[in-house]
């Protein structure tokens, strides 16, 4: 059950409100001086706060009640506040509303609405509070991955992040090959970093991009050449997996290998055996393999510009990183890595970065946190400083983070259409997304 304060001189007032919420499945308790609810507010278990604008008989500025609310929002700012006031003390209330009151209700009251009130705070607390429990069981859960594994320094906060981070560090001492998936820009080389520094391979980390290397010198690369192999070869050269040995080859953009490195890529994929080009001895090496791709490859297979049993050498094991879209809880924490402990983000900074669809991924908020810290001059940055495109249609509700709706409903008094308007909802979107996360109307 939940309890409420109320904190009034009125001891006829304490007594009607805690008759009226008893009523209603409310437990309530008074107190009739500021210091007396703050007794008792430090005893726990409050839920909500009613308190009354003025304690002495011969004040009516509304000040007692202002100081009160300041010493409440200041140890406990997540228990709404409700002021009971007079129509003398409007304006002073009003001024308390803005610095973080939940609402305010004239005296006399009407019981309705202010039960109304009261069951509607109480369910949005209860919901703020259990994400706020959610949010620390999260950080908790992050920190023992942080701990217990070489993370590599990422920076992440969304939960579909930290899937692919544990599953990652659970296979990473496993020889099996791992195929790492995701569109260009989302991270998918540092996903390759983490799997061999939890891998236990005391070798190398040796990464190939082979959309960069012409087709013609793709086979030297990986799998080396002697003198005079080639046009320009005037010496023996040592390939990506001799200088792997030991360690861990990580083969990106393995969706542009010419036919002819498939094949060469397969066998020593079955065997541990290549020779290098313009040489006929055989070298072995201990190597694991890891690639990654932006590439549909069944539908290259389909197409057949792909092996399809060179793909399931290769996918022994899938590791998919989502879109920077689709994992909107990393790009605030990200934004704030790029630009620097030294700067912060105003709020509107903060609903722009939240509100575009990063096609670019982590490179493109990389790249535009640069350029914002790089040309402003100010410590805050503000949207206008991102210079980001508007978005030609409103953000999806399933990008927005449930504390970031909840924050908003809080900071428009529960108002849909208001916290819609700063979302960058429609108020039907917003509804739906709160049904499906739990969050109550009010």
């Amino acid at each position: 059950m939940a309890t409420v304060l109320v904190i009034d001189d009125n001891s006829s007032v304490i007594t009607a409100l805690e008759l009226l919420f008893s009523l209603h499945g409310i437990d309530a308790v008074g107190a009739t001086t500021p210091d007396a609810g703050i007794t008792r507010m430090m005893r726990g278990d409050i839920d909500l706060v009613i308190q009354d604008m003025n304690f002495d008989a011969d004040t009516t500025s509304g000040d007692e009640g202002a100081e009160l609310f300041q010493r409440l929002h200041g140890q406990w700012p997540d228990v709404p506040v409700i002021l009971l006031t007079a129509w003398t003390e409007l304006e002073r209330a009003v001024e308390v509303i803005k610095a973080g009151a939940a609402d305010y209700v004239g005296k006399p009251w009407d019981d309705h609405k202010l039960l109304t009130t009261v069951n509607n705070l109480l369910e949005l607390s209860e919901a703020r509070r259990e994400l706020s429990r959610s949010a620390r069981v999260a950080r908790e859960r992050r920190a023992s991955l942080s701990r217990e594994h070489d993370l590599r320094g990422v920076i992440y906060a969304d939960d579909a992040t930290e899937r692919v981070l544990s599953l990652a560090v659970q296979v990473a001492r496993s020889p099996l090959a791992v195929l790492i998936t995701g569109p260009n820009g989302s991270g998918k080389e540092k996903i390759a970093e983490i799997l061999h520094a939890n891998s236990g391979r005391s070798g190398p980390f040796v990464a190939v991009n082979c959309g960069a290397l012409p087709s013609e010198l793709i086979e030297a690369e990986l799998f080396g050449a002697e003198a005079g192999a080639y046009t320009g070869a005037n010496k023996a050269r040592e390939g990506r997996f001799e200088a792997a040995d030991g360690g861990t080859l990580f083969l990106d953009e393995i969706g542009t290998l010419p036919a002819a490195g498939q094949t060469r890529l397969l066998r020593v994929l079955e065997t541990g055996r290549f020779t290098r080009l313009g040489s006929t001895r055989e070298r072995s090496v201990d190597v694991r393999v890891l690639s990654a791709t932006n590439a549909d490859l069944a539908a290259m297979i389909r197409d057949g510009t792909f092996r399809q049993d060179l793909f399931y050498r290769l996918n022994v094991i899938e590791l998919r990183l989502p879109p920077l879209s689709e994992r909107p809880a990393d790009i605030l924490p990200l934004a704030r890595h790029f630009l620097g402990a030294d700067r912060m983000l105003a709020a509107d900074a903060e609903r722009a970065l939240l509100r575009h669809r990063w096609p670019g991924n982590v490179r493109e908020l990389r790249n535009v946190m640069q350029r914002a810290g790089l040309l402003t001059t100010e410590q805050v940055i503000t949207a206008a400083a991102l210079d980001l495109p508007e978005p030609d249609v409103m953000l999806d509700a399933q990008e927005i983070p449930a504390d970031e709706i909840v924050r908003v409903l809080r900071d428009h008094h529960g108002v849909i259409a208001q916290a819609a308007a700063e979302l960058g909802l429609t108020r039907q979107s917003l509804y739906r997304r709160m049904e499906r996360l739990g969050i109550p109307r009010r």
